[in-house]
């Protein structure tokens, strides 16, 4: 479950840069909750295909999230907002900024 929502958060922000065959697959696979078999049959191609292409998207994803690290920073800055110590804060946003 951790990792679905993992994925989903990287998709949200790093989705705009797969093609629309890469994106379709990683909706019906983790929004849709469709199997391997279920899209590679609606889409006339085999499972393996498919497993492959969903592979490959979350290797980008992790890719992207490991050399911009947006993810990371907006989950730094969400835990910053529970903060009440305002120099605690502080800090938080100037490492993020730094980072």
């Amino acid at each position: 479950m951790k990792d679905l929502v993992y994925y989903n958060e990287l998709f949200e922000i790093y989705g705009d840069l797969l093609t629309d065959n890469e994106k379709n697959n990683f909706k019906d696979y983790y929004f849709e909750d469709l199997s391997l078999s279920e899209i590679a049959e609606n889409k006339n191609v085999s499972r393996a295909a498919i497993q492959k292409t969903i592979k490959n998207v979350v290797d980008k994803l992790e890719y992207y999230e490991r050399i911009l690290k947006i993810n990371q920073k907006n989950e730094i800055l969400r835990e910053s907002l529970k903060e009440q110590d305002i120099n605690k804060i502080k800090d938080d946003i100037n490492h993020v900024l730094e980072g």
